[in-house]
């Protein structure tokens, strides 16, 4: 998925929908990173390169960089709804 320049984040890749969980992982774009609110257990880690990982599962949506709001709406099975719009 593709988000604007003003995210700080560049292509965002899903990698793993198991357990109840998206995983993902996004190239930084900006000079820091900062996530807040992924519901179970999410957390962030280092992908090495200027990367990061997201692991977040169905509920309040995260707030990534200030900027982004990331919700999970839906797991069902390997296919999830995500809700990706401003953070406000």
């Amino acid at each position: 998925m593709t988000v604007p320049a003003t995210y700080g984040l560049g292509r965002i890749k899903v990698t793993a929908i198991t357990g109840g969980e998206v995983d993902m992982v996004a190239r930084l774009t900006g000079s820091g990173y900062s996530v807040s609110g992924c519901s179970g257990g999410g957390g962030v880690s280092s992908e090495g390169g200027g990367g990061v990982g997201l692991s977040c599962g169905e509920g309040p949506a995260a707030t990534i960089n200030d900027a982004m709001s990331l919700k999970v709406l839906k797991i069902h099975d390997t296919t999830a709804v995500l809700r990706i719009e401003p953070a406000g």
